[in-house]
This record gives structure tokens, sequence and C-alpha cells, in this order.
């Protein structure tokens, strides 16, 4: 499970991310509830999140041409000062007690845009800091195992704080969370490698990467299947209060409860991926998952039991987080050098870019339908959508069998 923490670089990068998430939950629970405190506005409360996240729809793919010319190793430690220059002004203004929403919403935004590129940057490096490229499926759920632990320990650690000290101190604890990851990325010792100096004009570039996703025929379908279900299917996590408050008559732990078995169901499924040996059977892992996501919503769209429900919650975090990752691993282990950061940014914006936009859809929805019906629907979406990608894959295989039988049938023996 830990193969990849045989390589420096990576151990590096793991200990200093592993301080680093923390601190960016730490902000975003903080964030959450400062701006619901002073607003008393669910819109602005969405606004917020919606803003930190809606810049990689646009900027992912521009992110993943501008990475790809340069140094990635200098470009997240650049990143990384810029994120830790956002958290110290936004430190400093909830620390001089400034809660004007206007500073904190622009904040946020301008949190999205360096997310943007470093999302990708991140994701990018990891071949270049995993040692022997078998490792590299390794080290991706290793890096979703740490990601889904801040995602649970974040949160209840920035309950404590925010009840016994306040919310400043989280944002402060956010800003020195970056000096693990600096000196980390600083420790570092990587290859440089000469990148050819070919002055292609970015519009070329961004087409090129197009093109590149489109023709790898099973990574484009991967990618659509994620973007659907970024659209449509994993933003019932944000009807999550609802269940709990109005359907289970609930309180805030309730709520609390129902994020902690969704973020226990990811990191057993990025333990599993962990434990991969191979991943020629991608495609099946992801398919699998995928209907296990489908399937506990629907069930948990009728479920009036909150074991039932947690029981859901958890199998959903299986799925979700099976399902995004083992993209992400296709994508990492079979792009070419040259167009790794390009179909990351992809990745990027098929799964972070989208997801504003569907909590925005299914937001409106559950007003015009109800929740309970809403999450059904998602459900639904879910398993329609793996149905049409096996029939598509059915049907495609038949008929390279009928055009080329002999070409076919060595391909089905290799594989």
């Amino acid at each position: 499970m830990f193969e990849a923490l045989k390589s420096r670089n990576f151990k590096l990068f793991f200990y200093g991310q592993s301080i680093s998430v923390i601190g960016t939950w730490l902000q975003k629970t903080a964030v959450s509830w400062m701006v619901y405190s002073i607003t008393g506005s669910v819109f602005l409360l969405g606004l917020a999140t919606f803003l930190s996240m809606i810049p990689s729809l646009f900027l992912a793919p521009i992110a993943g041409s501008i990475i790809g010319r340069y140094d990635r190793h200098r470009t997240m430690i650049l990143l990384q000062s810029l994120a830790m220059l956002q958290a110290g002004v936004m430190a400093l203004l909830i620390y001089l007690k400034i809660y004007n929403i206007t500073f904190i919403l622009a904040l946020s935004l301008i949190q999205g845009f360096i997310n943007a590129f470093d999302m990708t940057c991140r994701q990018t490096m990891m071949v270049d800091i995993v040692d022997a490229p078998k490792d590299l499926p390794n080290a991706v759920a290793l890096n979703s195992t740490l990601t889904n632990f801040a995602r649970i320990s974040g949160p209840a650690l920035a309950g404590i704080i925010l009840h016994q000290y306040g919310e400043d101190i989280c944002f402060i604890g956010n800003f020195l969370s970056y000096i693990p990851v600096l000196i980390s990325l600083s420790l570092m010792r990587i290859k440089k490698v000469t990148k050819p100096m070919l002055q292609v004009k970015m519009m070329d570039d961004l087409a090129a990467g197009f093109n590149y996703v489109k023709k790898e025929g099973d990574m484009a379908r991967m990618l659509l299947m994620l973007t659907c279900s970024s659209l449509f299917v994993i933003s019932f996590n944000t009807l999550m209060p609802v269940f709990a408050k109005d359907i289970f008559n609930g309180n805030a732990q309730t709520f609390s409860w129902f994020e902690s078995a969704a973020g226990i169901g990811s990191i057993v499924s990025a333990i599993y991926l962990a434990n991969l040996k191979s991943t020629a059977n991608i495609q099946k892992l992801m398919l699998g998952a995928s209907i296990l996501l489908g399937s506990s919503i629907l069930i948990l769209s009728f479920s009036t039991n909150l074991l039932l429900t947690l029981i859901c919650m958890v199998a959903s975090g299986i799925g979700m987080m099976g399902q995004t990752s083992s993209v992400n691993i296709y994508i990492q282990t079979t792009s070419s050098s040259q167009m790794r950061s390009k179909s990351i940014s992809y990745y990027m914006m098929a799964y972070q870019g989208m997801i504003p936009v569907g909590n925005l859809i299914i937001g409106y929805l559950s007003h015009v339908i109800g929740t309970r019906s809403t999450v059904a629907f998602q459900g639904l979406i879910c398993l329609v959508s793996v149905a049409i990608y096996i029939y598509y894959e059915k049907h495609r295989k038949s008929e390279a069998a009928l055009s080329c039988p002999l070409i076919y049938k060595v391909e089905k023996k290799c594989c």
C-alpha cells in the first residue's frame, strides 16, 4: 500500500501535503461558518464556494498548456507561495476583525484562480516525484487517501477551534500550514528535463490537447462519464444538510455523521486503489464504482432509516472515490509525457470545474421537485450513464470485430 513512499521526493511531498490539506479544510470550514454568520444568506454561502471552484472550468485547459511549457517543480513552488500569500491576507483581515464580505468573496475567487493551476500542476508532477512508473497508481491513490482523511479531520478540528478560540486561529493555521509544503518542495531533488523550445501558439497548443484526448477514445469516454457525474450526480452531497435537518429532524451533529460516513467510504476506496497491483481493469473498476454510486444514491433517496442512510453514504463515498480516482489513474498512466499536463487539465475541468455548475443545477432542481425526488433523479442518471457506456463499448467492439476480425482477435488476446 505504501510503495510510492519509497520515493524520496514523493515522501517529502506526501508529508508536506498532509499538513497543508488539513489547513485548507480549516479555512474552508471557517469561511463557510463566517460567511453564513455575517450575512445569514444561503446564497452568499453557496457563492463563496462557487467562486473558489468555478475558475477550474474555464482555466484548466489553459493551465495544462502553460504548465506543460515550464518546469513543474518551480511552478509548484510559485503556486504554493501565491496560495500562502492569499491565506495570509485572509488571516490578516480576520485577525483585524475586518469582516467585509466583498473582500472575502474576492479572495475566494483569487483562491479559485490559484487552485485551477495548482491542482493541474500537482497532479501532473506526480510522474516527476515517483521513482518507479509502476508506483504511479499507488501515489495517486495515496494522495486521494490523504485528501479524504483531511476531509474528515479538517472540519472536525475546525469545529473545535471555532468553538474554543475563534475563526482567526483557523485562518492563521492555514497560513502556517504552507510552510511545511514549501520546505518539502525545496528539499526535493528532481532531475531537470530539457524541454524542446517550440514556439507553439497557445490556441494551437489547446487544440493539440483537445485532439489528443479526443483521439484517445477510452480516455475521452471516461472523461465524458466523469463530466456527467460531476454535473448531475456528485452534487447530491450539497443536499445532505436538508436530509439531516428536515428529513431526519436532526442537527449539525447529524449532518457531520453524513459527511464523516462519506469520508470513511472514500478512504476505504482509496486504500483499495492503493493496493492495486495492475491497472489493466481500471475501466471495469470505474464502471463498478459508478454502479455502486448510483445504486447507493437511489436507495438513499427513499431511505427513512438513519442507519441505512449512513450505510448508503459510506457506499456513495466508496463509489465516488472509485470513479474519480480510476479516471485519474488511467490518465496518469496512459498519457504520453508531452501530453500529460494537457490530459490532466481536462480531468480537472471535468471534475473540479463541473462540480460548482452541478451544485447550481441540483440546487434549483431540488427547489422545483423536492429533495428526495432530486436525489432519486441523480441516482438514475448515474445508472443510465453506466448503461449507455456499456452499450456503446459492446457496440463499438462488435463493429470492430466485423470490420477487421483478425486484428480484433489479436487485440482481444493481448488485452
